[in-house]
């Protein structure tokens, strides 16, 4: 039986000073939701946010992004918005930190009830006078792109827009060639599941990626059941997705577009879109520019 409890709690800082937040306006600071699982009770989990200055009361759109494997919240968040200086000045962003450095996917470290942990954030921000309650977007890297793929599977929330995936298509417990696959509270992917519609989705994917195999197959060095993790192919991946999404066509075997070294494959007028990054491989991502992301964002479709 899961036992799960989640309490929410924030902490503004000003100087060395925790003041409690107040309601109303949501200020950038470090926030935590309190969780117990298997591994912990009562913890912790800490996410940090940051609005942008001078925001005043404007409603603004939020950007949550989940580091990978081995990151932290806090070099995510100089990383970030050190690259990305204009979403920054637009976007509330928020960073969400994985237990051990890890987001539970299949099997890694932490076993955290990581979907109750990012929903509990994303429901707590919509609360707040200065959010675009109906306008956020979820961007993972690498372990958290697979986070973001079981959200984007499982969650039942209005509130997110778009699901953005960086060097992580579906896995094969994921989706089994056949079905979306809910993960369990015991990682066994065995419910069949099926995403909610009207979902944006984003991913970015490199061609020489030794970890995150483009075509498919077994990773090189990420764990699963019984031995290495697989992988859908990165274009049958968005394919699936462009179909649950409402996409009736043929899968596209040439690429929409071109643009330098990114082959650009786009369904339902860019509602879901692949980037193939040719000759990049598990840090594809830096070769999505600060306009690129805002044009996907941006879009009204």
């Amino acid at each position: 039986m899961k036992i799960l409890l989640l309490i929410v709690t924030a902490v503004v800082v000003v100087g060395s000073t925790p003041l409690a937040a107040t309601s109303g306006e949501l200020p950038s600071g470090e926030y935590f939701v309190t969780q117990s699982w298997l591994q912990e009770k009562k913890f912790k989990r800490p996410y940090y946010i940051n609005v942008p200055p001078g925001a005043g009361q404007r409603k603004l759109p939020v950007f949550v992004f989940l580091h990978g494997n081995g990151g932290n919240a806090k070099g995510a968040m100089d990383s970030f918005r050190r690259g990305h200086p204009l979403m920054a000045a637009r976007y509330i962003m928020v960073f969400p930190e994985g237990y051990l450095k890890s987001w539970n996917i299949v099997s890694e470290r932490s076993k955290a009830d990581d979907r109750g942990f990012i929903e509990t954030i994303v429901e707590k921000l919509s609360t707040y006078d200065n959010v675009q309650k109906d306008n956020v977007t979820i961007m993972g890297s690498s372990n958290g792109a697979a986070l973001v793929n079981q959200l984007a599977i499982e969650c039942r929330l209005p509130n997110i827009r778009n699901y953005i995936t960086s060097v992580s298509p579906l896995n094969v417990f994921q989706h089994d060639g056949r079905n979306f696959k809910a993960k369990g509270d015991d990682n066994n992917y065995r419910a069949v599941t099926t995403p909610l519609a009207g979902k944006r989705l984003m991913n970015i994917s490199g061609t020489d990626d030794r970890l995150v195999p483009y075509h498919g197959g077994l990773s090189r060095g990420i764990p699963a059941k019984g031995g290495k993790l697989g992988f859908v192919d990165a274009e049958e991946s968005i394919f699936l997705w462009a179909k649950t999404m409402g996409y009736k066509g043929e899968k596209l075997s040439r690429p929409s577009r071109v643009a330098g070294n990114l082959e650009i494959f786009s369904y339902l007028d860019g509602a879901v879109v692949h980037f193939k990054v040719t000759g990049e491989g598990h840090g594809a991502m830096r070769a999505i520019d600060e306009e690129t992301l805002l044009e996907f964002l941006n879009n009204k479709r």
